[in-house]
């Protein structure tokens, strides 16, 4: 019998959650954690289309069966195939308008809506659309974004995890990486250098084995696959809300997150890590904005003393559940 083929499209320009990126800022994590959805087509044969700079995350993973990246003969050539399914996660006008005329039976996710001008949903997606473009909407959602991803191909999450393809082959070496950089699209959801600076002390006074990613090489930091050697290499992560802390979650690490401007609520740790919010009530967050107006950004109401706590805690209740 004839595999389904299957055309995703994941290029990382818009967020599961987030409204259309007119920069073409790639976000490496939102692509990682779809990954999920490839648990639902393990006998297919899989076409995913992504942002050239996603190919070190994506390639060697073994429910891929084509990956390509998103230029002009790579859609033209796509044009020309027949798909049973295709699955486009953009919101991208150029990209859904692309979507409307690839040949396939199925369409699920974003399309263009050549009447209103603008970025349309297919069947499931209407509501996830509604959500992204809406702050109050977003503010108060409960779902993470692998049950909303699901819900786009018409399935339920059953806490699928994340497929990453390249596999790391090292020893845990310490026992937490600080992960201390984020990307260029939130530059608020950063960590001061001052916090990461008194965490670190607190740790390595505790006899904790610590290593930092501000204080790599520049091949951990400008190669993806030694990056995700690095992390692989540390028994816990504390990391702000970055692609560092999907990967810790995708190598299943113990995953601290910390989060202030982005909301907290789409992110599943799988009962390995929690997130760690601004103290005190802060009714401003999540504001999913670029910039903050607030005479003190949000994140630096996180104690190093509260993160320490938590640190301590998930690396006990890990000894506790070996023993067991």
């Amino acid at each position: 019998m004839e595999k389904e083929r299957v055309l995703i499209i994941k290029t990382g320009y818009s967020e599961i959650l987030d409204v259309e990126n007119h920069l073409k800022k790639v976000s490496l994590g939102d692509i990682l954690r779809s990954t999920a959805l490839l648990n639902l087509y393990k006998k297919s044969n899989v076409t995913w289309l992504t942002d050239k700079s996603a190919f070190p995350l994506l390639k060697q993973n073994k429910y891929i069966d084509r990956l390509l990246y998103l230029d002009f003969e790579n859609a033209i050539h796509l044009l020309d195939e027949e798909f049973d399914t295709l699955i486009n996660l953009e919101k991208d006008k150029d990209i859904c308008r692309f979507a409307n005329k690839i040949d396939a039976w199925n369409k699920k996710g974003f399309r263009f809506d050549r009447k209103l001008g603008k970025t349309g949903a297919f069947d499931n997606a209407f509501d996830i659309l509604s959500l992204s473009i809406s702050p109050h909407l977003k503010k108060n959602n409960l779902q993470t974004a692998q049950k909303l991803l699901f819900e786009i191909v018409g399935k339920k999450w059953e806490e699928e995890e994340y497929v990453l393809g390249y596999k790391p082959n090292n020893k845990e070496i310490y026992d937490v990486g600080l992960n201390t950089q984020i990307g260029p699209k939130w530059p608020i959801k950063s960590w001061s250098k001052k916090n990461w600076d008194e965490l670190e002390s607190i740790l390595v006074k505790d006899g904790l084995k610590v290593s930092r990613q501000d204080k790599q090489s520049d091949e951990i930091l400008t190669n993806l696959n030694k990056y995700i050697d690095w992390i692989d290499s540390c028994r816990l992560v504390a990391t702000n809300d970055s692609l560092g802390m999907h990967l810790g979650i995708a190598l299943k690490k113990k995953v601290l997150g910390l989060f202030g401007p982005t909301p907290h609520k789409e992110v599943h740790f799988y009962g390995r890590g929690k997130a760690i919010l601004p103290e005190g009530y802060k009714k401003c967050i999540p504001c999913f904005d670029v910039r903050c107006n607030e005479e003190e950004l949000c994140m630096e109401s996180i104690s190093p003393k509260t993160v320490y706590k938590e640190v301590k805690n998930l690396l006990k209740n890990e000894v506790e559940s070996s023993l067991y």
